[in-house]
């Protein structure tokens, strides 16, 4: 494994949903403990990621596409550590920085500052390490004159900007993007592509889910596309989006040299 960040093997996540009578309330439910017995014509199980098995090489970005509801995100969550597989394993090397959600974690009553500091806690750095490296973070985000503004008066840009900050300026070995680009700017995302890439220079991983194809063929060296839990493709990122473009919707999915170039 020793030229891999992530391995994972055969690694399925099933989640039950109890139904609900119609004629019954949620409380009621609750109350005669309708939510907590398992019977089995009340649920319904979902089979979120079912049988996947891949690998990522160190210094290499992973592409995750697929329609909603494929199972994107709970493999994402799974990489984290968030959820547990219920069956297979796994395995990644290192620090692992998730940026799952836009502002996850975050407090809208809190400032800027407040929140790198709560945010780097979470993520494993002392308050001695937040403080050094709060100038980086504020820095990269562009955000200084708003710092000690409440996080209620930003932007869904500005969160991105202090979310993403924050999680590359821990450094990771691995850093997981789930669809939190899409709100940034073009002069911010130029920032991020060159980020990304200097992690890769420097033997990091990075794994990004995006409804962007031209965005993953661009920037991913790999790709995974997901159906209903199941890996219907994989292998180099281009060839993997063109399947997923396909089956969708029969797009022809912009050549990554027009997207690289609208950013640089």
């Amino acid at each position: 494994m020793s030229e891999h960040s992530i391995v994972v093997q055969n690694v399925s996540k099933r989640f039950r949903i109890v139904r609900i009578p119609k004629q019954m309330s949620l409380k009621e439910a609750v109350v005669t403990r309708r939510l907590f017995i398992r019977r089995d014509r009340d649920e319904l199980c979902v089979d979120a990621v079912n049988d996947v098995s891949f690998t990522v090489r160190r210094g290499s970005a992973l592409g995750i596409v697929g329609r909603n509801g494929s199972g994107k995100t709970t493999l994402m969550r799974l990489l984290a550590g968030i959820y547990k597989p219920d069956s297979g394993s796994v395995w990644t090397r290192g620090e692992v920085a998730p940026l799952l959600s836009l502002g996850l974690g975050f407090h809208p009553d809190m400032s800027g500052r407040e929140n790198i500091k709560m945010s780097g806690l979470i993520l494993g750095l002392s308050p001695k390490q937040i403080e050094r490296r709060m100038d980086e973070i504020v820095d990269f985000a562009e955000l200084r004159e708003y710092l000690d503004v409440p996080l209620r008066m930003y932007s869904s840009g500005m969160y991105m900007r202090l979310a993403f900050s924050v999680a590359v300026t821990i450094d990771p070995d691995v850093l997981l993007l789930d669809e939190v680009l899409a709100v940034g700017d073009a002069s911010f995302m130029r920032k991020c592509v060159e980020k990304m890439r200097s992690f890769e220079a420097r033997g990091k991983t990075i794994v990004l889910v995006s409804h962007d194809g031209a965005a993953i063929s661009a920037w991913c060296d790999t790709a995974l596309y997901l159906d209903a839990g199941h890996v219907r493709a994989a292998g180099p990122a281009g060839e993997v989006v063109a399947a997923y473009y396909r089956d969708v919707s029969g797009l022809i999915v912009p050549a990554p040299a027009e997207l690289i170039s609208a950013v640089e």
